[in-house]
């Protein structure tokens, strides 16, 4: 079976999230069940010499503005059809902002010519290859199935992924025309919302079924407290919404194999974590002390992220016995709140603004727990990495953190499940607990490295879950196939 992946990141090629890290790793897992895959991933300035590898098997002439390309290639073992449109695509700045973290303004046309390229392949292949199921991820790929009920032909079934539903992509309805799109799909079961056109809504409203990244996030998103808006079609369509847990790439996040770390360790030979932890030490200006737990956080530094109830509480932290390694990068005022956090708990918290995916590896090898405090969280991977590496999680109770963490209450330590720790409301308070529970585990060194053994045991890969993907695509194909007309 063949299927089409539409996508705006793809690691480890582009990356700014966990939507990268899926499309990365979920089509090898797919491979299992014998459907093969290529991604449709716009070529960035980052992909030129890739690019420069590939074969031609598309050519466009004009493409909202500019002549394009689709081109062919292989690498990293991922089939990838790369749209070369050098006017959306070849530019400074991140993929979604400019250098002064400003979205682009012509975000519509960069992620609508995303769309019409991944319905045109749909619908009409290259060199012989047509897909049998379309997946379009993420609003950047909303607008697929509105292109492939224009088409006047037979198209393929199209699944619609939502990663983060608080990214909408959102535009003027002025631009509906500059965006080729029939007039009749400005509609509530089309893709207007709320008298603009919305990316996100359009992949909700009219793909033939819609997936999500954890099955907590799929009930989640039926109330208004997560639907963002959307809870209402979300529930009309609630026979189509499938909450399908994410997972991780076992080759890349691996501790025995890890060459981003200082020293590699196992399940049942864990002292090369001690190694990397002093590592961490050093890395992040903290005083070395073995009966201190080091708390790490690897996120965007957002709100979403909860990462404004760990400012206020990092005093609590310190002084419960904690240190604090952070890496991240996001909201100004959170990044400068935790850089004045560690000067003034100067050998207790480390912070570093930015993202290094290298040091994101070694931070899972070298601290004791991380923190993901999260308002919501869909699936969430750091979690997952954290149990891969025997680091405890401490985690809000909400979407994929709630699937994924069994907490270490007393029903779960009797019967030795506990995998690390959940807090609920999403409050300082809560968190301020969670923090100082986990400290209080770790003074108990038999109990915490039974948790760090229990958690590196827990099944994280694609395996169940690709399964999933493929029964939903196999069905789709099949009915798709019964319906169309007889030769």
């Amino acid at each position: 079976m063949k299927a089409l992946f539409v996508s705006s990141e793809c690691a480890p090629f582009v990356k700014t999230g966990g939507l990268a890290d899926v499309i990365g790793a979920l089509p090898r897992a797919l491979e299992n069940h014998e459907i093969k895959v290529r991604i449709l991933l716009p070529a960035y300035r980052e992909l030129t010499d890739i690019l420069k590898t590939g074969k031609q098997v598309l050519k466009i002439n004009d493409l909202f503005g500019g002549p394009a390309s689709v081109v062919s290639v292989e690498a990293e073992g991922l089939q990838l059809l790369l749209l070369d449109a050098c006017h959306l695509y070849d530019r400074e700045g991140s993929i979604y902002q400019d250098k002064k973290g400003q979205d682009w303004p012509d975000n519509h046309l960069r992620f609508g010519a995303l769309s019409f390229v991944g319905a045109k392949l749909a619908a009409e292949g290259i060199d012989g290859w047509q897909p049998d199921v379309v997946n379009a991820h993420d609003w950047q790929a909303g607008l697929v199935p509105a292109y492939l009920s224009q088409m006047k032909k037979p198209v393929p079934p199209c699944v619609f992924t939502i990663h983060n539903i608080a990214f909408q992509g959102r535009f003027d309805s002025k631009l509906r025309v500059e965006l080729g799109l029939e007039e009749k799909l400005f509609s509530q079961e089309g893709i207007e919302y709320f008298g603009d056109i919305s990316f996100l809504k359009a992949g909700i409203a009219l793909s033939d079924k819609i997936t999500t990244v954890s099955p907590t996030y799929a009930s989640e998103l039926l109330s208004p407290e997560f639907g963002m808006g959307l809870e209402g079609l979300l529930a009309y369509r609630q026979k189509d919404l499938v909450g399908i847990l994410n997972g991780v790439d076992l080759e890349v996040w691996n501790p025995e194999t890890d060459p981003y770390i200082d020293a590699n360790y196992s399940m049942r030979a864990l002292a090369g974590k001690k190694i990397n932890r002093a590592t961490i030490e050093s890395r992040f200006g903290l005083k070395p002390d073995k009966d201190r737990p080091i708390f790490c956080v690897v996120s965007r530094l957002t709100t979403q992220k909860g990462l404004d109830l760990l400012l206020e509480c990092v005093g609590d932290l310190v002084e419960q016995g904690g240190r604090l390694a952070l890496l991240g990068s996001g909201e100004k005022w959170l990044e400068d709140g935790f850089v004045e956090a560690a000067r003034q708990y100067q050998g207790s918290v480390g912070v570093i603004i930015g993202y290094d995916e290298p040091l994101s590896h070694l931070m899972q090898a070298g601290c004791d727990a991380i923190l993901i405090p999260s308002r919501f969280e869909p699936c969430g991977l750091t979690q997952l990495y954290g149990l891969r590496y025997g680091t405890l999680p401490v985690v809000a109770r909400t979407g994929g953190l709630a699937d994924t963490i069994i907490d270490a209450n007393d029903a779960a330590l009797a019967a030795n499940c506990a995998t690390g720790i959940q807090f609920y409301p999403v409050t300082r308070d809560a968190l301020t607990r969670a923090i100082f529970k986990a400290c209080d585990f770790f003074k108990d060194k038999k109990l915490w490295q039974a948790m760090m053994r229990r958690a590196m045991r827990q099944p994280v890969s694609w395996d169940r879950s690709a399964g999933l993907y493929a029964k939903i695509y196999q069905e789709l194909s099949a009915e798709t196939k019964s319906k169309s007309p007889t030769k």
